[in-house]
């Protein structure tokens, strides 16, 4: 058997992580067998289906990496299909039309309300005499679509996740609505659980694989794929996402959509590696926690799912997100950094060499792509100095430091600077061997010389490896001309240079 998987999102909003989460399973199943990985856009609530939030869908499933085979296909412009196989289905006496006013049936509710019974339609209009129909019709009423469900039929499957399943016919409510009355149609909009299933068997699904919040749905559309004449696809039912408090993840929990989580600096790669972990475990020993959908591709099965809901964490998926960082190539990671150091308004230099000297400096602290302005910030902006700095600049020796570390700098930026790669380690060397020498030639102590040249340079007390941070910032000269404000600086609280 091919294994044929499919995706099916409702253009009613932007892609949702947990929707994304989904479309991550459907399309690891589908790479593991070789299979194919189908996009289908779930469009028949025309008033809230948007254009724009097809595009976001789209585009979401692309940059994540989920490249799907066939599609996609649209839902509304399929209707005509959906019509012929409902008439089909009034045709064999197994659906039919059902005149009720809304008025009635809520007074229907309202007794079952008041006799504590579950709400369901009793099936009153099923076995309609055709002078019945014809006097419904004379006055107006639009009907819907009922299909039969025989309150003592058991629907059952076995889960590819949950193992068996069963429902009884009583307990889906009564005879379902596959179609709801409408202007200008016979048999008007078809519904969620029948287009869904003429879909399925259209594009010959082989295993429906989604959320947990559609097992209610799965009895009613195995009675409809056998009403239709078809085979039963295989269905595995993943848990939902949740958050901290155990509830399902929604809008209230703020960021959702894979939209806000790429807006805030995650990887694609990182992103779908978490949530492939949200419910999935890579068997011990054989994959590390840290994977490429590939990687998880080869080694996914729903034996290895879990039925208890998956809470989202923050803390994990921002460490992902750094141990992903940190496994591109500088090259790679300056990419990705330059056009966020570009939309924080910093000049960043034509020097692909010294980008890719800072992207090795700051990767290892990194964990978003949008920290990356702020911890770069003392490299493209001339520093503001903090009131501990200013105060460190008063204490004795630190004039004399700076003004030693100034003219040294001074002299450097005489001889041609950095501007391949394996020059960057012999610079660190060289900053490296110039402040143990001028320690010992000053008689001040290490911490001192190594603050002084942070506040001086930073203007703050803490920041980024020292030595790498003096290289970058004197491959552009900056290292001299900061030095020279933090001498000015002291002069200006004490009047002379001189400490």
């Amino acid at each position: 058997m091919t294994v044929r998987v499919r995706i099916a999102p409702s253009p009613t909003g932007n892609l949702h992580i947990g929707t994304a989460r989904t479309a991550v399973f459907n399309c690891l199943f589908a790479r593991h067998h070789q299979g194919q990985f189908i996009l289908r856009i779930e469009d028949t609530d025309l008033e809230r289906s948007r254009p724009e939030f097809t595009e976001n869908i789209l585009e979401g499933l692309k940059w994540l990496g989920l490249n799907w085979d066939e599609g996609p296909f649209f839902q509304s412009e399929r209707m005509e299909l959906y019509r012929q196989k409902i008439q089909a289905l009034l045709v064999q006496g197994l659906a039919y039309r059902a005149y009720d006013a809304p008025e009635e049936l809520e007074a229907m509710r309202e007794v079952q309300k008041a006799n504590h019974e579950a709400p369901r339609y009793d099936n009153r209009h099923r076995d309609l005499t055709a002078e019945q129909e014809a006097a419904f019709k004379a006055e107006g009423r639009k009907p819907v679509i009922r299909f039969k469900i025989e309150d003592d039929r058991e629907i059952a499957w076995t889960d590819l996740v949950r193992g068996k399943v069963s429902w009884k016919g009583r307990d889906l409510g009564g005879d379902m609505v596959i179609a709801r009355a409408s202007e200008g149609s016979d048999i008007g909009q078809p519904l969620y659980n029948f287009v869904v299933v003429v879909d399925d068997i259209d594009m010959k699904i082989s295993h429906v694989i989604r959320g947990e919040d559609h097992i209610s749905n799965t009895p009613k559309q195995i009675l409809l794929y056998e009403a239709l004449g078809t085979a039963v696809p295989e269905f595995a039912h993943t848990p939902l996402i949740l958050n901290q408090a155990g509830a399902k993840l929604s809008k209230r929990d703020g960021v959702t959509s894979i939209a806000d989580f790429q807006a805030m600096g995650y990887s694609a790669e990182a992103l779908a590696n978490y949530m492939t972990l949200l419910g999935w475990s890579p068997p011990e020993g054989v994959m590390e926690e840290i994977f490429s959908l590939d990687q998880a591709a080869q080694h996914f099965s729903f034996d290895r799912v879990n039925k208890a809901g998956a809470k989202f964490d923050w803390d994990k998926l921002n460490w992902l997100n750094g141990q992903h960082l940190r496994r591109l190539a500088p090259s790679e990671l300056s990419q990705q950094l330059l056009p966020v150091w570009q939309a924080a308004g910093y000049e960043v230099p034509d020097d692909a060499v010294w980008l890719e000297g800072l992207c090795v400096l700051l990767g290892q602290s990194l964990n978003r792509t949008t920290e990356a302005p702020a911890m770069a910030q003392t490299f493209f902006v001339e520093p503001t100095f903090e009131q501990e700095a200013v105060d460190h600049l008063k204490q004795p020796n630190v004039g004399i430091i700076i003004q030693t570390f100034e003219k040294l700098f001074r002299e450097w930026e005489k001889e041609d600077l950095p501007m391949q790669e394996d020059l960057w380690k012999k610079l660190e060397e060289k900053i490296q061997a110039a402040i143990h020498e001028q320690i010992s030639a000053l008689g001040v102590k290490k911490g001192l010389v190594m603050k002084t040249l942070r506040m001086a340079l930073t203007g703050t007390k803490s920041g980024p490896e020292l030595v790498p941070t003096i290289a970058l910032l004197h491959a552009h000269k900056e290292v001299a001309k900061r030095l020279t404000q933090a001498n000015k600086i002291i002069a200006s609280m004490s009047g002379s240079a001189d400490t």
